[in-house]
């Protein structure tokens, strides 16, 4: 992988503010997000769930088990409760439902208005359905839709051709909230919509969107709120983590795989009972599961992982493998794995009798979901977005479909492969102090399209290394960057043994952040990658 430095003088902190100034034109204030009435078929939908409340209909709400839907779902809920109206709510079980709003679903629902979140945009058959027992759907989505589009009462997802919401890019728990303003709006009810922040904060990290623009803002201000909010469930999120403050990527690493393990391995209900616990103790005893299935799912995917690699043909250009009875909760991270390993799309199936299903990841600039696309006559249903897809096929036909989107793959320039590490530059290790930590936070949150800065070592002599862990799994580097330098600095390698090179040396990318121990604060160097 190539890294590129824009011209190899040292970095001042002034040139660090002047690049990190350049990613956005302007911070927004919450008070600047668009107006929810410029989704196309919010108000259709506001109205109708105002009406259903109003007349004392039946009304279900479909969600999804992975952290955006649930985080949708409970904000849904809260927001009932609030009202208070009955709601009654299916998250369905990734093993024994499927995906979304599902025929199968349908016979368990006997309701006059069904609402979907973060799912729904490709639900033909379901829509069908509720049009032929005339039950209203409204389906809110931000999924790509196909030319064909349910027949629903009505559907609002920005990504539609003709929406003209001004930010495409936001999540299922975004698209519910919006909704709801506009039904507090109909309903002229109290209920302030400032106090969902921090699930929504969750939602938007936990589905890497992309942190600029409203969701930038969105992030910010639902971290802040995540600090000082009496949710019993914010409330033990801030004793786990036990920090200062809490930036993206504590919730990206720490708190987003809790949260998935429930739908991953079990039931999303876990989860979603943690969001609306009533109680700190419930919420507690909800967190303690969840932590509890996050190892066993950390389990399952390191043994899926290790027998994944037997069948990979490292030829391919996207790396489609399939295993009998693999745990289908664990596919999408396998898959995550095999794409940091071969540099390549990859696509990790679960085979269960004549079917399989699985989930793609992809790197790069390659758009997975349009290259799935030119093969779909080969699979039973497929949906996602650029990064990723999940996708149901026969058994009869996965060697035909590896064969097909290699095929398909092709013509992919070579370029495209390349993960886009943008390195900041270099910087001398001697400005790493706690002013520096101030201006890394200043451009906070982190993430999906603001990146973290990465910084290059080139040729640094390598002092000593430590393994850390129970398990001596993370490495501990202690590097010199100049020759002529008396001072060191500790590189952290998590998941990392690194071995001391035969000439003791390193070149490697490191970002910088914030370590809290015994409540003081100091730099901290993660090493990224090793040229």
């Amino acid at each position: 992988m190539q890294h590129s430095v824009p011209n190899n003088k040292l970095l001042t902190k002034q040139d660090l503010i002047d690049l990190l100034s350049c990613r956005f034109d302007g911070e927004k204030k919450l008070s600047q997000i668009p107006n929810p009435e410029l989704l196309l078929g919010g108000t259709k939908a506001a109205k109708r769930i105002a009406e259903a409340i109003q007349q004392n209909q039946r009304i279900t709400l479909v969600g999804d088990y992975d952290v955006d839907g649930v985080s949708s779902t409970a904000i849904m809920v809260d927001f009932f409760r609030q009202i208070p109206y009955p709601l009654e709510v299916i998250i369905p079980n990734r093993f024994n439902d499927g995906y979304g709003v599902s025929p199968k679903i349908l016979e368990r629902v006997d309701a006059d208005l069904i609402i979907t979140v973060d799912n729904g945009i490709t639900a033909i058959e379901a829509a069908q359905i509720c049009k032929d027992r005339e039950i209203d759907l409204i389906i809110t989505d931000h999924h790509t839709p196909s030319e064909n589009l349910p027949d629903a009462y009505a559907i609002v997802d920005p990504k539609l051709p003709d929406c003209t919401y001004p930010f495409k890019e936001i999540c299922g728990a975004q698209v519910a909230w919006l909704v709801l303003a506009l039904v507090k709006k109909e309903l002229k009810l109290n209920i302030d919509m400032g106090q969902f922040l921090d699930i929504l904060a969750i939602a938007i990290i936990a589905d890497v969107m992309p942190l600029v623009d409203i969701n930038r803002t969105l992030v910010k201000e639902g971290l802040a709120y995540l600090m000082r909010s009496p949710r019993p469930a914010s409330i033990i999120i801030r004793d786990f983590l036990n920090k200062s403050s809490i930036n993206a990527e504590d919730i990206g690493f720490m708190i987003a795989p809790r949260l998935n393990s429930a739908g991953r391995l079990e039931d999303a209900k876990i989860a979603l009972e943690f969001y609306t616990a009533p109680t700190t103790h419930k919420a507690y005893k909800q967190f303690e599961l969840l932590g509890k299935l996050n190892d066993l799912r950390k389990e399952t995917e390191a043994q899926t992982t290790k027998e994944a690699l037997l069948h990979v043909t490292s030829e391919d250009n996207v790396i489609v493998v399939a295993g009998e009875g693999w745990h289908e909760g664990v596919v999408g991270i396998v898959a995550s794995r095999l794409v940091d390993k071969f540099g390549k799309p990859s696509i990790v199936l679960s085979i269960n009798g004549d079917d399989a299903k699985g989930s793609a990841r992809s790197i790069g600039n390659i758009d997975i979901y349009e290259l799935i696309k030119e093969d779909e006559q080969l699979l039973t249903k497929f949906g996602g977005h650029k990064m990723a897809a999940g996708l149901a096929l026969k058994r009869a036909n996965i060697d035909a479909f590896r064969d097909a989107i290699n095929q398909s793959a092709k013509k992919i320039p070579k370029e495209d492969y390349t993960p886009k590490e943008k390195l900041t530059g270099v910087l001398a290790v001697d400005a790493i102090d706690m002013e520096l930590l101030d201006i890394l936070e200043s451009f906070e949150p982190f993430g999906e399209a603001n990146q973290r800065p990465s910084f290059l070592l080139e040729d640094a002599e390598v002092v000593s290394i430590k393994l850390l862990g129970a398990d001596k799994a993370h490495s501990k580097i202690e590097v010199r960057q100049f020759a002529h330098q008396r001072q060191t600095v500790e590189l952290i390698a998590f998941r990392t043994v690194f071995e001391m090179p035969p000439n003791r040396r390193i070149t490697c990318s490191y970002s910088i952040s914030k370590n809290e121990f015994n409540n003081k604060i100091t730099p901290q160097l993660l090493l990224k990658k090793i040229y």
